[in-house]
């Protein structure tokens, strides 16, 4: 839920800003104690008037903010804000008590109200009193803390599924860790304003209740003060009743005024539009059921009895409304035909593709390319609310911060040769990747506590192969209560998308781009720069180095440092991957901090010495590097034990590492980079001191099986 940016206060009175935020809390603290102050000080009629005013105005304003309030935690402080003006009100009732019952008289306010709003009889004023009695405390007051409480319930159930969307969104790139903080301040800040909302609402019901007994406390005390002092006792009822009954009045329509706003803002989720553009919006979108209505107001009016007139000016306003939008309906409809028949003038005009640069731009090749299924477009569309361009370019900020490369622009465009609800991801012109879409569903993935099973159809999460089920979007708040996450179309592209570029990184670096990073460390760093290029290394060897760290995740993102090992050792090797080692080792602390758990604790796999003096053994130069030469029965068996080791330690919840020395690190990467490409392997000489490892799992393999 999008919350609005806190924004700076207007001036006022001349004050600067910035100074009235600075006097606030003395402000609140001076008012809390005049309002306590008007409990026990006797105020004058005169003063009891202005601040009944000021009462009623505040009233009003909060019921307008109210209206054009967007979002409900735009108006947070409103729980503090309904004690302080119940607690206001009650000063102000007991004030006009001290007022009624000490002079028979209790300024101009009250008395207008006793006189001119119920007509200067009690029966009536006390039947009017009673009726808004009813009507805020059994219906407005009622409803209000019922769909606050709910409300409530209903936010912290489901914050634990809205902090797991946060998590799985951040892991695929699609926020920032900025943006992630506030989303879960955002969803912290809801939970405890429903939850104030729903001990707030309690504030009103008591009020309520507090009037009835001040009025009947007012009307008794106030006839045996006249009885004793010797008035008449039919005056004397009318004149404590009508005061009365005035001041209940003049206190209880604006504690309905704050009883309303409760309402609306507890009814209202977010949304983008004050409330009386969203009536606006969604109740006269339609002119047929205006008619409807108009009609049957006509046939009303044929019946004798009822009034004609404005049965008939009533009916003739809707009728005019809803031509109106019939009218607005059509003239939209032609607008999009025009620009349909434009759209296809202009595609079906003739176009000349004989000159050498239209040929030319047939020959380049995208190098990351997504290719969407007609029923997709949608969800790149921004004028169809679609948020997949935005996504993606989250994607790229989240890939430079992690890898260090800074990728081209991923080209995204329909191909209707494709399945309607098929995407593809393309990597220098060729699929890598590709899934089916469910654009008007959510992706509904067990983050491990589920406890309930959900209706939709089965699917696999692409970027983990993990399975999942596509569920309707009407049940998201059900999933995450059940303990599932809740992705949306975009962001299951996107995370996929993330993870194949992840993979394919290495192959998009090339020597143009190694140059640009090169140029950009050259500015803070310029003396290794010209020691290692081209003196020890040349560019298109430092891009292989470069490409090897990508190509098992490490990030490059340290240039600096990675060019100053180089250069520490260019003079001694050309290898470019013992090289590639060396950086490794320098870069160990990153490792480490990249493949720790959230505890902070590295899991590792071990290898049993038996194993690993086998695979030292078999180590063997060739021309693409250093390869293992080892039996086919030995390496099947070391797999078999491997993917097991990996399956246990997954099942516990760890994403662990396979540990072993230096010689066999790059070797065995090679050899089981086929079967398990996730797995990281490190070597012990890439582990800092003060990094806690912990073994899940040693492979073994019987060698007599050998």
């Amino acid at each position: 839920m999008a919350v609005a940016p806190a924004t700076q206060a207007p001036a006022l009175f001349g004050l600067n800003s910035g100074r009235i935020k600075r006097m606030s809390d003395l402000i609140m603290a001076v008012l809390l104690i005049t309002i306590i102050a008007m409990l026990i000080v006797p105020l004058p009629s005169w003063l009891l008037d202005t601040l009944l005013i000021v009462n009623i105005a505040v009233s009003i304003t909060i019921l307008m903010v109210s209206l054009y309030n967007n979002d409900p935690l735009e108006m947070s402080v409103f729980p503090s804000l309904l004690l302080v003006m119940t607690l206001y009100r009650l000063s102000l009732n007991v004030a006009a008590t001290k007022l009624i019952l000490g002079h028979g008289h209790a300024g101009a306010i009250i008395e207008a109200f006793g006189q001119f709003v119920v007509g200067g009889s009690y029966i009536v004023g006390i039947i009017a009193f009673l009726i808004l009695i009813v009507v805020q405390f059994v219906v407005i007051t009622n409803g209000a803390g019922r769909v606050a409480e709910v409300a409530a319930r209903f936010t912290l159930d489901a914050m634990p599924g809205k902090q797991m969307a946060i998590d799985a969104d951040l892991h695929a790139g699609a926020l920032t860790e900025e943006q992630a903080k506030h989303r879960r301040r955002a969803i912290a800040r809801e939970a405890d304003f429903f939850g104030s909302m729903d001990g707030a609402s309690k504030f009103v019901r008591g009020d309520a209740v507090a009037a009835i007994l001040i009025t009947v406390i007012n009307i008794i005390g106030g006839f045996a003060l006249g009885m004793a002092r010797g008035e008449d006792i039919t005056l004397a009822l009318q004149k404590y009743t009508l005061l009365t009954i005035g001041e209940g009045l003049v206190s209880q329509i604006p504690a309905l005024l704050i009883s309303t706003s409760t309402g609306i803002i507890v009814t209202r989720g977010a949304s983008e539009t004050p409330l009386g553009q969203e009536f606006a919006a969604q109740i006269l979108m339609n002119p047929r059921p205006l008619n409807i209505v108009a009609g049957t107001l006509l046939v009303i009016a044929l019946l004798p009895g009822f009034p004609k007139l404005q049965l008939i000016l009533i009916a003739a306003a809707l009728v005019f409304a809803a031509h109106r939008m019939t009218k607005k309906e059509k003239e939209g409809e032609i607008e999009a035909q025009r620009s349909v028949q434009l759209q296809e003038a202009i595609d079906s005009a003739p176009k000349s593709d004989s000159t050498p640069e239209q040929v030319m731009g047939l020959l380049s090749v995208e190098r990351i390319e997504v290719e969407l299924g007609s029923n997709l477009v949608a969800i790149a569309d921004p004028e169809q609310g679609g948020d997949l361009m935005e996504k993606v370019g989250n994607v790229r900020k989240a890939i430079a911060l992690e890898l260090g490369v800074i990728l081209p622009t991923v080209r995204i465009r329909d191909n209707l040769q494709l399945r309607v609800n098929n995407y593809q991801i393309k990597i220098k012109g060729a699929v890598v990747a590709s899934h089916n879409l469910m654009v008007n569903s959510l992706l509904a993935l067990d983050s491990g506590l589920a406890f309930q099973r959900l209706d939709g159809v089965e699917t696999i999460e692409p970027a983990h192969g993990t399975p999942a089920l596509w569920i309707d979007r009407a049940m998201k708040e059900r999933a995450e209560v059940a303990g599932y996450i809740t992705i949306d179309p975009s962001s299951v592209l996107v995370t996929h998308l993330t993870e194949v570029i992840r993979s394919h990184c290495s192959e998009m670096l090339t020597r143009q781009e190694t140059q640009k990073l090169i140029e950009n460390v050259k500015q803070s760093n310029e003396a290794v720069v010209n020691e290692l290029i081209p003196a020890q290394l040349s560019l298109g060897e430092v891009q292989r180095i470069l490409q090897n760290l990508l190509h098992e995740r490490v990030g490059i993102r340290d240039l600096n440092t990675i060019l100053e090992t180089l250069a520490d050792f260019a003079p001694r090797t050309k290898d470019l991957d013992q090289l590639s080692e060396f950086v490794r080792a320098a870069l160990s602390r990153q490792l480490c901090k990249q493949y720790q758990d959230d505890d902070g604790t590295l899991r590792v796999i071990t290898l049993a010495p038996s194993v690993e003096q086998q695979l030292r053994e078999g180590v063997q130069p060739t021309a693409n590097g250093n390869m293992l030469a080892i039996e086919p029965q030995f390496a099947q068996g070391l797999m078999r034990s491997l993917n097991q080791q990996v399956e246990s330690a997954v099942q516990q919840g760890y994403n662990p590492v396979l540990l072993c020395s230096g010689q066999i690190r790059l070797p065995l990467k090679r050899l089981i980079e086929r079967s398990q490409p996730a797995l990281a392997i490190m070597a012990y000489t890439e582990i800092v001191p003060k990094v806690e490892v912990e073994a899940v799992g040693n492979v073994e393999v019987e060698l007599s099986l050998v």
